[in-house]
Parts: structure tokens; sequence; C-alpha cells
């Protein structure tokens, strides 16, 4: 079983599920190594808080990755929201913090959350979509404190018609501009599996931005399933392995202490 580099626990906002329900799931399908990767979105407006306890995260995580090291090769990561004008604020986060994995996601846009309808009302879908994107873009050509670039077409999700509406072309060009970013960057993306739960039929992002990635030169990929509960741990990842194959990909990537490992697909 791949090892799964995103998902969550009740260290993340929106998650009650304890770590050791995870690690204990992660054991019976057979994976051999696993990230877990909380959510820290600082500074935004939600009824949620995002912000993630680092020093207790780190005290509890490295517990069970000693309780559960028989079983499990466990590294401790994080998910990062991205936001540009806390860029000092991520590197002093990550000069103090020995994490294994940064994903860097972008989540919030103006400090709005777009799971909400509202981020979509009064304008056409594919405005919101393309401002994300553009966000998206200013994030990861701005930012160096992350790994992978976490579920880049997320938004889809939550669109009134989510994949409906929605055509790689359309982007094509910010696209571009994003892939390029994160491949002079040094560097990679995430193969996040949750989209196929969430009603689009595809990972984020789907095969049109993958392959373009792969022809790019872009190497770096993790596997993720975004899980929030044990059942979606690991979810539809021999789809996602068939999946990147068909893309041009002939590996995956770990990470330990920030440096990519890659293992065969």
């Amino acid at each position: 079983m791949l090892p799964d580099y995103h998902f969550h626990t009740l260290f993340s906002g929106d998650s009650e599920t304890p770590v050791r329900a995870q690690l204990d799931q992660a054991v019976r399908l057979g994976m051999k190594s696993l990230c877990v990767t909380d959510h820290h979105d600082y500074d935004v407006d939600s009824d949620i808080d995002f912000t993630l306890d680092i020093s207790q995260y780190f005290q509890t995580m490295t517990r069970l990755k000693e309780e559960y090291k028989k079983k499990l090769d466990l590294r401790i990561g994080i998910e990062l929201g991205l936001q540009t004008h806390l860029k000092e604020y991520f590197q002093e986060l990550l000069a103090a913090n020995p994490f294994d994995y940064v994903i860097g996601s972008t989540h919030f846009i103006n400090r709005k959350d777009p799971v909400y309808p509202e981020f979509f009302e009064g304008r056409k879908e594919e405005e919101a979509y393309l401002q994300y994107f553009q966000v998206t873009l200013d994030n990861l050509k701005n930012l160096t404190t992350y790994d992978t670039a976490g579920h880049m077409d997320y938004i889809i999700r939550y669109g009134p018609g989510k994949a409906d509406n929605y055509h790689y072309k359309q982007y094509r060009d910010v696209f571009d501009e994003i892939l390029k970013a994160i491949i002079s960057n040094g560097k990679g993306i995430e193969c996040n599996t949750a989209g196929f739960r969430k009603g689009i039929h595809q990972p984020n992002p789907g095969k049109e931005i993958l392959t373009r990635y792969r022809e790019l030169g872009g190497e770096i990929i993790t596997l993720g399933s975004d899980a929030h509960i044990p059942e979606d741990m690991g979810a539809d990842f021999d789809r996602a392995r068939d999946l990147l194959l068909s893309c041009g990909f002939a590996y995956y990537t770990e990470f330990k202490q920030r440096k990519p490992e890659f293992k065969p697909l």
C-alpha cells in the first residue's frame, strides 16, 4: 500500500479523529510509512480554528512515532495555508520546527473560504475559479516554504457546478505559470485523491494538469487521501497509481527531514 502523505487528525480544526485511529487504519491497510499533515491556517476569517498547537503536536507525534516504530515509519508534516503576507512567519515557523514534510495549500482567498457558497455569490463560477488560480500562482511564485503544492484545483470541489463547468484548457495559461513556478523553485505537487470522494470524479489536480507537470519536467509527486476519518485513509490509491503511470510518472515521492525520496510506483 502506497504511503498516505496527506491526512488529518483531531489536531486539525475540522477533524475529531484520534491520531491512533488513523495510524491503526494505516497499519490495517498495509502501509509501511506515512506522514501526518494537520492544518495550520494562520490569520484567516473562519468559524473554525485552523491554527495548530505545534508544541503539543510535536510532543504527541514524537511519542507515537516511537510507539508505532515496529509497525510504521511515521513522518511528521504540516499543511500550511499559504498567504504571501505570512512569508516571514512561515520562515520562522519552519526554522524552529523539524518537520519532515510541508504541504503548501491555498485555502483562503482574501481571508474568505471557498468552501462556503458565499464565495461564489454575485459572479460567474469561472471568475471565482480564475481568482483562486491566480492567488495560487501568487502564493507559489512568492513563497518557498513548502515541499509540494496541495490539491491545486481544490476549489472545484465546492463550486456550484463542481467540475461540470471546469475545463483545464480554460485556465491553461495560469496553470502553466503555476507549474513552472513550482518546478523552478525545486518543489513538487501532490495527487490528492479526495476529489474522487467529493463528486468531481478526478483527483486534485486532474489528469491534464498532472500530465502537463510531467511534460514540463516535474518529478516530485506525493499521494494523499486528505482523510479526516479512518475510512478515507489511502482511499482510491490504486486508481491514483494507475493514473500517475498513464501520465508518465514512474516514481512517487516520500519526504524525510524535508528531503525527497523517490520510490517506484
